[in-house]
Order: structure tokens, then sequence, then C-alpha cells
């Protein structure tokens, strides 16, 4: 017997005056299906989540649900009562004994440890979490979520991925992350010209699939446009002579001449910003300490000297000082002691977090226009305002919209547009891929790639990050910063490595000291003697190399290679000092 769906969409049509966001498109989702919808900016995929959750109302179609499903809906911006404390906002659904721990403990999870804080004041990326725990805690059939890694940092978003990989969940969201979408999805919904595709699988398998898909469609264009040349051919060389039997051939031109004018986005063409030069000294952060308070300590004598065309990514949990770093380098918060020093040819480009700020009154095409007519690619290249915005997808049509048209994802394009169009050769970018679509993503990442200045990127998105930046400073806390030579994923793998083999030590440790235990204790040998001696001359050597080794790695004036081969050596020597270490700790019961 078929399986009932827990939400079953036919027909829905959505359009704002002349603008359609979708026609007559049908899907369902059945129990235990987590699907990832993805499209580009502006397309409808927020207002699609709205009609299905009776936020927003549509033009036509039906929207079914199975009798007594509990809903859960995250939205892309939660609003609450300002009064209402963390708690009293969470407690609108349950308040007993029960339900307080599990929201306890999911808010922790989501780093909201201030239970009785009002939420006015909460930042819009606590409040964002906080609904999060709402959706969570009440336990629904199906959750439909609206961008829910956004405000989460990595390890949040990983716990989120573990949690919602937990049993049979069925979901339906809204996200750009694709290590997000890759981890959690079995299906991708994908919005692409008023209409829906369906792809039963993980993103990786959606790429796949979609290139597949938009070959078949060029073929059929192609193939379409040759047929199209003749029978117009036709449709002009005999007008008076067709008669009622040609009508057939006359309704099929019509289908025939819609098919030939579809349009397939190719972008062939990498837009590669030639003409940005920067000199050899960039910055150099000289011994910078800065705390907010005893708490919250973000630096302590950090040294680091930035190197030319150097792509770096910054992580760190929240409140780990990650964005406070940025500030102080961009003169916008002071450091308590300490300075940047920053090279006379660099030109900033900041992409923050709040910075858009926009006369909603002007046109897209203006805002660009205001700050350069064109952009200088080098080597006598130009492009022009319109051929730039139409490189990150806004169409010749969506450049003469007014700004207040913007959806918010068109807004944060539109924001990165402007950043790009002053020509920066130093680009800071502090949560860049925020509610931009994933074809903006994959176009920003070949920028980047191909951009000759250099690159600070703060982000969560662990894709991204692999795709923009070649290694890390990895804010611990407490004033800890970590340089790491590599992206994110080799990161994750070299301490999942180093964790295991912590684990390994720490048990072969427990094991020794049981073993030791439990024989009669017996007096060292000369021979062993003379070994114990020279352990502890031995690890005292490796201990100093290591120390040596990792002042050289947090120096900044390593080579890639050098980097590299370092590096390599750091886990040999904590190897050899793991295996003396033990030894001299076996001999050391002799003595």
């Amino acid at each position: 017997m078929a399986q009932i769906p827990y939400l079953d969409v036919q027909n829905l049509t959505k359009s704002f005056g002349s603008q359609v966001l979708f026609d007559n498109i049908s899907f369902s989702v059945s129990e235990g299906q987590k699907v990832g919808l993805v499209a580009k900016n502006g397309t409808g995929k927020s207002t699609l989540l709205s009609i299905l959750t009776d936020k927003e109302g549509k033009d036509s179609g039906s929207i079914i649900y199975k009798n007594d499903i509990k809903i859960g809906y995250l939205e892309q911006s939660p609003k609450f009562n300002h009064d209402e404390s963390v708690l009293e906002a969470c407690f609108n659904h349950d308040n007993s004994e029960e339900r307080i721990i599990k929201y306890k403990q999911i808010l922790t999870q989501l780093k909201i440890k201030n239970f009785e804080q009002p939420m006015g004041q909460l930042s819009g990326g606590q409040q964002k979490r906080v609904a999060l725990a709402n959706v969570l805690i009440t336990e629904p059939n199906f959750i439909i979520m609206d961008e829910p890694t956004n405000h989460l940092d990595l390890e949040m978003i990983e716990w989120l991925e573990g949690y919602l990989n937990r049993g049979n969940k069925t979901l339906l969201m809204v996200t750009h992350d694709r290590f997000f979408l890759d981890r959690v999805c079995n299906t991708i919904l994908e919005l692409d010209n008023e209409q829906i595709y369906i792809y039963r699988g993980n993103y990786s398998y959606y790429l796949e699939k979609r290139q597949e898909r938009i070959d078949n469609t060029r073929s059929e264009i192609a193939r379409a446009n040759n047929l199209y040349r003749s029978e117009l051919e036709w449709m002009r060389r005999m007008p008076q002579a067709r008669g009622h039997k040609a009508k057939y051939r006359e309704d099929a031109f019509d289908d025939l001449q819609a098919k030939a004018k579809q349009r397939i986005e190719d972008r062939q063409m990498r837009l590669k910003a030639g003409n940005v030069y920067i000199g050899s000294k960039i910055f150099e952060c000289q011994y910078v300490s800065k705390a907010w308070n005893e708490n919250e300590v973000i630096l302590k004598d950090f040294y680091y000297n930035f190197a030319r065309f150097e792509k770096m990514g910054i992580v760190g949990n929240n409140g780990t000082g990650k964005s406070t770093f940025i500030k102080m380098l961009l003169g916008e918060v002071k450091p308590d002691s300490g300075k940047f020093d920053i090279g006379e040819t660099v030109r900033f480009g900041y992409f923050s977090q709040q910075g858009m700020k926009f006369d909603d009154q002007q046109k897209v095409i203006d805002v660009i226009t205001d700050i350069a007519e064109d952009i200088d690619l080098g080597k006598g290249r130009h492009m022009t305002a319109s051929q730039f915005l139409q490189y990150f997808m806004f169409t010749p049509e969506q450049q003469y919209n007014y700004v207040y048209k913007l959806s918010g994802g068109e807004r944060r394009k539109l924001y990165l547009c402007e950043v790009l169009m002053t020509n920066p050769n130093f680009l800071v970018l502090d949560e860049p891929t925020n509610d931009l679509d994933i074809q903006t993503l994959q176009i920003f990442e070949e920028y980047l790639q191909d951009f000759p200045g250099c690159v600070i990127v703060v982000s969560h998105d662990r894709y991204f990050m692999d795709k923009a930046v070649d290694h890390l400073l990895v804010f611990k806390g407490n004033g800890v910063v970590k340089d790491f030579p590599g992206n994110y994923t080799q990161y994750r793998e070299w301490e999942g490595l180093k964790a295991k083999e912590d684990d390994k030590a720490e048990n072969k440790n427990k094991e020794q000291k049981s073993d030791y235990h439990n024989v009669t204790k017996r007096k060292m040998s000369f021979k062993e003697n003379m070994e114990f001696k020279r352990l502890g001359e031995e690890i005292e050597q490796l201990e100093n190399e290591q120390k040596l080794l990792e002042e050289e790695l947090c120096s900044g004036t390593l080579s890639v290679d050098e980097l590299t081969e370092k590096s390599k050596r750091l886990p040999i020597i904590k190897d050899e000092l793991d295996e003396k270490g033990m030894r001299w700790l076996e001999l050391s019961e002799l003595s």
C-alpha cells in the first residue's frame, strides 16, 4: 500500500504583479524524507515556505497535509516579544519540568546560556538560535526550516547535523550550506524557471544530475532551433497557400518557437580582476592584546605577519573574537596593547554582516554606477557596471528594478557587487555567504580563486572555506589562536587524528600503569639506568624542537612549502615523544 505523504502540493502558482515565481508546480514530502530546496535569490524559496506554512497566500493550487501531523517552522527572521525572557519565549509550548530540562540542554548546545535574559537584549543571531530551539523542542513530525545554519558556528552546525540525522525525522528546508545539504538531505528540490525539479539524492547527486538535465535541455534547444529555422522559412514562404490542413503545423510552430527561445544560463567566462596591485608589505600584527573583560579574552600578545597574496580563513566558535580581530585590523576597534602596521598600498574592501545601507528608491544599476561606471580588468580590458551586475546574475531587467523590490538574498548580492566594484586589493569578508544562493556562491568562489590580491574570510560555510582559502587562523577562545596550514576539511581531519592519538596514548598509559601495579617492583639494571638518562636527554631535545617548530609555524614568515614540511614533522615529533615518554615512565617506576 502506497505511503500517504506528509505534504502534497499540486499545481501551485504564485506571482507578484507581472513577476511569476512558480507556475503549476507539484511535489510531495513523505515520512523520513529530508528535502533541501535550492534556487537562485529572488525566485521564491522563502515565499514558497511561507505559503506552505499559511503565512502567505497563493494564487492557485492545493496544499494538503496528512491529518494530525505536528509541523515546526523556523522562519528566516523570527519575531519575539522583546520583554519576555529566553525561557518564557520557549515555554509558550509546554512548561513541564521534563521540557524545561530538554530546553536548557538544546539552548546550551546553541550557546544560549543566560535563560533569564530578555529577548530584546539578544542579537538577531541569538534570537534565531532561540527560535531553532523552539522548533526542535516541540518534536514535530515535520520540520520546515529557512536557512537554519545562519548565525550558527561550525560546532553548532555539526551538532545540528547529528541531531537531524538521528531517528526518522522529516524535513523540508532552504539552506545555502552545501556541506549541510550533502550530509543531511536525501532529496533536493530545485526551483528554476518557474518550475520544480526533483532529485532523489544528496547535494553531490543533485550537482551531477542537474548538469545532465542542463546538457539535455541544451541539446533539445539546439534541435528546436534547427527545426525552427526550417519551419520559419515555410511559414514565410507560403502564407497564402496554407489551408486548414496546415493548421496543426502552425500550432506546432508556436510550441517550437517557445522551446527554441529558451535560454540556459551559461557562464563560460571567469571574471579575472587583473588590474589589482598590492605591495610586498601587507600588515603586521605586532603583539596585539585585546580583552573585553577577564572572562572575554580575544588576543594575548598575538604576532602575525600577513604575506602578499595570502588567502586566509578565520574559524572558531561564536564569541572567540573573530569579528573583533577584523575590526581591529580595519581600525574600527582599538587593541588594548600592540598594533596593526598596515602597508601603504593596501586598499581594503570590507563585506560585513551589518554593512548593507541602500536607498530603497534607487535603481539597482544606479547603486553600482554611483561607485564607478566600469571596472578596469587590466591589459586594456574593461567591464561596465551593467556587465558586472550581469556576471553576478542580475538580469538587465532586474538592474532597472528599485532596491526595495529585491529579496533579502538579492540585497546581499548587490552589497557584494558594491564592495567588489570599488576594486580593492585586500578583501575582508565577514560571513559573506549568509543568504546568498548557491549559484552566486559558485561565481564568488571562482572570483576569489582568480583574485590577485589578499583575502581574509570569516565564515561558518565549510564548503566555501575549502574553495576560497589556503590556510586558517583557528580562534580557540581565551586568547588562544592557532595557525593551521590547510583548509577547513584538512583541519578537521587533523583534529580527528590528533584526538585518536591522544585517546590511544591515554589508554596505553592506563594499561601500562595497571600492569605495573600487578607485578612485583624490581630494581633498575645498569643498562636500564643508562637508557633512562639517555631518554631524559632525548625527550628534552624533542620538546625544544617541538617548541621551535610551533613558533616558526605561527611566525607567518614561512613559505607554503616550508609550512607543509614543518607541519609534517610535528606529528612525528609527537609520536616520538609519546613513545619515549612511555618508556621513561616505565623505567621511572623502577628507580
